[in-house]
This record gives structure tokens, sequence and C-alpha cells, in this order.
């Protein structure tokens, strides 16, 4: 085989790869509310997000990770806010 042909086919399997996977990140999978018990199956951590306050309270935290599946997922669970970790 060509070198060109092969270099060529190379670079547009990793474009059509690229792509599909960005159109993966980029859309919208429903946060599903975390409760007690509940397995997750997580085998990547992408993101942990929480509302910014300046008190201390229970605020709603949202973390989208990669299941053991390899789908991403997204669930929201309920938190202390960083603000605690402040406070005396």
């Amino acid at each position: 085989m060509n070198t060109r042909t092969l270099l060529i086919t190379t670079a547009l399997a990793c474009t059509a790869f690229a792509g599909f996977v960005q159109a993966d990140e980029t859309s919208s999978s429903q946060a599903v509310p975390y409760h007690y018990g509940m397995q997750l199956q997580v085998a990547k951590v992408i993101s942990l997000t929480e509302p910014q306050t300046h008190e201390c309270k229970v605020v709603t935290a949202n973390m989208k990770y990669i299941d053991k599946s390899g789908m991403p997922a997204e669930i929201t669970y309920q938190k202390l806010s960083d603000a605690c970790s402040y406070q005396n």
C-alpha cells in the first residue's frame, strides 16, 4: 500500500473519530438525581461542579462521568457547599 494513501486514510479516520467524540460530549444528556443506595458504574470522572456560595448550606452538585461501558453519564447530588470548609 502506498504510504501517502495510508496517511490520508489515517487522517480521515482520526478526523471522523474526533467529530464523533465531540458530538457525544455536546449531546444534552439528562442528569439523573442520585438516591441513597444507587449503584454507580463510574470508570472516569469528567467534571464536578456546584454553584458558588459564600454561606455554608446544602447545594445541588453535578458530576459528569464515563460509565464502565464507555458511555457518558451525568448525575446530580446534594452536598454541603465548599464554603463550609472555610467556616469555623
